[in-house]
């Protein structure tokens, strides 16, 4: 019985090794895989989402500025249409 125990035991010891074997060599397969990609998209100009986060912001302002501008323009418009009639 005592060989059995150590038979199953170095079969269980061996699956453990391969089992290890097998993940590091995913996570090795993935590392690589990540730095093809960024390689790949790297040089097609795509931008970083922090960079297109802030032109987002950028063009927000710029909307927000505008709209004001306009606004000032509208009442300024309509001041002097005002006292034109006048």
């Amino acid at each position: 019985m005592q060989s059995e125990n150590r038979f199953f035991d170095d079969v269980v010891k061996l699956m453990n090794g391969v089992a290890g074997t097998v993940a590091g060599a995913g996570r090795e397969a993935e590392a690589q895989f990540r730095e093809k990609a960024k390689g790949f998209f790297g040089g097609m100009d795509f931008v970083s989402r922090e960079e297109f986060d802030a032109v987002k912001a950028m063009a927000a302002a710029a909307r927000d500025e505008a709209d004001a501008l306009k606004a000032r323009l509208d009442a300024l418009e309509a001041k002097l249409a005002g006292g034109a009639s006048a």
